[in-house]
């Protein structure tokens, strides 16, 4: 059976974000090279963000059913494998971060939130090497819709200039609100509720801090709450071009 030593000592940062590096100056220099600067930024983090988001889901789901605790173990130990899935995405987040640093330095809120995810994942994956299952869940509702979301992305920062990019956006629309809502918005709290009633009990049983664990708690709660206000504004706005294209039709 693996010691706390053994899963921690092992770390797959410096060779995940390696790769990220790579798949990024990829993607800016040679997949996006045509495109301008006022696009080219963003398209390139949707490009990585690709490299990250399904795979994550499927390591993340691998490593929360290989875990030999199972069931709603929000404080057990971390597996060797639930360690590799955060490195994983603990190295994505470093790079997506300096991508925004260097090259979209305004955007506070994208750079807050990376900030704050990574002081989840860091204190659970190196310091208090307990809790991993709570924020793979997370982990799996967050980047499920990732594919989605960066094709729909990429569709609308060209949509102005190609027809066929603004067909893929409006087709992709729908369904991308629909399942972000599911995961976001129902789910997200869901779980949230029960992962916050267990740490604020004090069943942790001082494996993870209780600063640690409220932390992790406003965190997410305010991270669940954003999403939630950004989808409700893009229903909002799909609800009045719906109604606008009516209108239109009417007259």
């Amino acid at each position: 059976m693996e010691t706390l030593a053994s899963s921690s000592s092992t770390s797959w940062f410096p060779t995940f974000f390696s790769i990220f590096c790579v798949v990024y100056l990829f993607g800016y220099f040679v997949v996006f090279r045509n495109w301008g600067p006022k696009h080219r930024p963003d398209a390139s983090s949707c490009f990585i963000s690709l490299f990250h988001g399904s795979p994550a889901v499927f390591l993340a789901i691998a490593a929360i059913l290989n875990d030999q605790s199972r069931g709603f173990a929000f404080a057990a130990p971390n597996s060797r494998f639930q360690n590799l899935v955060l490195d994983f995405s603990i190295s994505y987040f470093c790079v997506d971060l300096l991508h925004y640093l260097v090259l979209i330095p305004g955007d506070y809120l994208f750079i807050a939130h990376h900030l704050a995810t990574l002081f989840v994942f860091v204190t659970c994956r190196y310091l208090v090497l307990h809790g991993a299952f709570s924020l793979l869940v997370l982990l799996v509702l967050a980047e499920v819709t990732s594919a989605c979301q960066n094709v729909w992305t990429l569709a609308g920062l060209k949509k102005s200039e190609l027809a066929f990019a603004a067909n893929v956006y409006r087709f992709l629309s729908p369904p991308f609100y629909g399942l972000y809502t599911l995961m976001r918005a129902v789910l997200g709290p869901w779980f949230f509720l029960k992962m916050s009633s267990f740490y604020l009990s004090g069943k942790a049983g001082g494996l993870i801090p209780t600063w640690v664990a409220v932390s992790w708690i406003v965190v997410v709660g305010v991270a669940i709450a954003v999403s939630i206000l950004w989808i409700w504004s893009r229903w909002m706005e799909l609800y009045r071009e719906k109604k606008g294209s009516l209108q239109k039709k009417g007259t």
